[in-house]
């Protein structure tokens, strides 16, 4: 059943106003981030933010700072009416949703083919690796690549190296970078992430402790389908054969869970055993690593928290990132 709209808001300067409106009446404020093609994953994360806030803004923003000109920025997923419908379902609803049209627009520039929720972008013409794979030296994102006059990053140095890092090395500092100006617009109490991304969320958590942001960010577990496989907006790039060897990621590592806790501390013996199996389906893993929760520094031997964090590729440009 369809409950309220929530408010469509696209100006920065008005999302900054209606939130300093807003905790002048002691009210406080959830921020959920996200790119849209909104699925269950997205509306767990809303509902954890319900029970810490009282009112919930929703960002819908494709962040082309974080995309390399060789990587899938035309080809996201978006149907912004489809994610109004399922935000109207949402218990609790929304208040706002904040859509800007290009957050690095400072009136000064040409923006064509930037413009947010379309995948109108042509930001993949320059040179590169193959298969999704991008060179380290002089990589730029698409915002560079076009030329509109954005200069300052946020960058969190040792944290973004590592994992995602290696392949994307523009796209942690692109994330970090986006997150800061939503935190500045939206002026939120509470951040709610996604823990399928991992290493994302703490990104997050590390840079809003060193920059003093009064912001509590908060982990969310990863939600899966019924199947197994981690909710993703790239799932819809799956075929059902390919989807169905992306299962091999879950399944495997359920079994690495179940060894360890049966007592399996080897964390050589506990990454094969998820990498042959991936490798079997026909993936092609970006990265397995088994690290500490917070530093993310990879492990031989499990001596305390520890999570298991992979990135393959199956089909096409598709890479599901999962962690137990």
């Amino acid at each position: 059943m369809a409950g309220r709209e929530p408010e469509i808001i696209t100006e920065k300067n008005q999302m900054r106003k209606w939130s300093r409106a807003m905790r002048a009446k002691g009210e406080t404020i959830g921020l959920v981030p996200t790119m849209g093609y909104l699925h269950e994953g997205h509306i767990s994360l809303i509902k954890e933010a319900h029970k810490r806030t009282s009112l919930i803004v929703v960002s819908i923003y494709v962040n082309p700072g974080q995309f390399s000109p060789t990587e899938d920025l035309s080809t996201y997923p978006s149907d912004f009416h489809s994610d109004i419908r399922k935000l109207m379902a949402v218990p609790g609803g929304v208040d706002v949703v904040f859509h800007p049209h290009n957050l690095y627009d400072y009136g000064k520039s040409k923006t064509t083919g930037l413009k947010n929720g379309g995948g109108s972008s042509n930001c993949e013409n320059s040179s590169g690796g193959v298969d999704g794979e991008v060179e380290k030296k002089g990589v730029m994102s698409c915002v560079e690549e076009r030329g509109l006059g954005h200069e300052t990053w946020v960058r969190v140095e040792r944290l973004e190296k590592v994992m995602c890092g290696k392949s994307r090395p523009v796209f942690f500092r692109g994330v970090a970078t986006v997150v800061t100006k939503l935190f500045n617009i939206v002026e939120p109490d509470v951040a709610v992430f996604g823990k399928k991304d991992y290493q994302q969320w703490r990104i997050i958590q590390r840079m809003v402790r060193d920059l003093d942001f009064s912001i509590e960010v908060i982990g969310s577990d990863v939600m899966r389908d019924n199947d197994g496989l981690a909710l993703s907006s790239r799932n819809v790039h799956l075929s059902p054969e390919e989807r169905e060897k992306a299962l091999s990621i879950s399944k495997s590592l359920l079994r690495a869970k179940f060894s360890a806790e049966k007592g399996q501390v080897n964390c050589r013996e506990l990454r094969n055993l998820v990498t042959q199996a991936v490798d079997k389906a026909g993936g092609r893993i970006d990265y397995a690593e088994i690290v500490d929760q917070e530093s993310l520094e990879a492990v031989e031997e499990i001596k305390s928290p520890v999570v298991f964090c992979i990135a393959a590729w199956f089909g096409k440009g598709t890479s599901p990132r999962q962690s137990p």
